[in-house]
């Protein structure tokens, strides 16, 4: 059994812009080990939460904390570093790379300069074994060895789904956080994605957003369920599907039934 250790948690996390409050004092814990959903119609905040989240946008009041370190107001570069994976609802790849490229890329960025060669110049990338270890390592995780030769651009759009979560495993992140990677899926894609995430669970703390609501109850462990920015619920996935006013207010009396 993982190890109830809580990796990033929010505290009365709040954005305002001008009147309106897009997240209104929002609490939660992401834990070593298991997937956080995050749920709600569109316009609910919860990309703005993600974003919150990942130092894309500064919180008008609350706190964040990831691992020992506080890291509100933190620059996204800064929280990276230190152990945080975003991917977005629009893929982000080098289209005319490889998978390999794009991945060795990201893996790269992670790479410890030399005393003797502080910016890694006069260096050829190939020759970095440590970067080209950690980019093999995610494209494993990510299920793309046989496609890692390929142009990222030529990939299916569950391929380049699955490349931006290599891209960001590269990186040697604890915590994910990830903004409808079922987005666009066919069955079959979004069953490979389901898959995967489900692989990455163990070693990682994984934020979820998403509108795709099989995945989700086959996913999560815990589920946060916003409307007009607010948590009007928050708990286990089966509370909440018999949560009335969940029902009433977003997902519908098919929750009640059996997936």
């Amino acid at each position: 059994m993982t190890d109830r250790q809580v990796l990033m948690s929010a505290r009365g996390l709040t954005k305002r812009f001008g009147g309106l409050a897009a997240v209104n004092d929002v609490s939660l814990d992401l834990w070593l080990g298991h997937i956080h959903a995050v749920i709600g119609p569109n316009g609910a905040g919860k990309s703005t939460l993600a974003n919150l989240l990942s130092g894309d946008l500064l919180p008008t009041s609350g706190s964040i904390t990831l691992g020992e370190h506080t890291i509100t107001g933190w620059t996204p570069e800064r929280i990276s570093r230190q152990g945080l994976g975003r991917s977005y609802q629009k893929t982000n790849i080098f289209s005319t790379f490889t998978v390999w490229d794009n991945v060795r890329l990201a893996a790269q960025s992670r790479a410890q300069p030399s005393p003797f060669n502080p910016l890694g110049w006069l260096m050829a990338a190939t020759r970095m074994q440590a970067v080209n270890q950690r980019a093999e390592r995610a494209i494993e995780l990510a299920g793309l060895q046989d496609r890692r030769h390929a142009l990222a651009g030529a990939a299916s759009h569950g391929e380049q789904r699955q490349l931006e979560i290599a891209m960001t495993l590269a990186t040697d992140p604890r915590v994910l956080l990830l903004d409808e990677p079922l987005a666009g899926m066919g069955q079959a894609e979004a069953e490979r994605m389901v898959q995967l995430l489900l692989r990455l669970k163990n070693d990682h703390a994984i934020l979820l957003v998403e509108h795709d609501m099989d995945a989700v109850f086959t996913l999560a462990d815990h589920l946060t369920v916003m409307v007009n920015g607010q948590v009007i619920a928050n708990d286990t996935p089966a509370a909440v599907r018999a949560n009335d006013g969940v029902q009433a207010a977003y997902l519908g009396e098919e929750v009640g039934e059996e997936h």
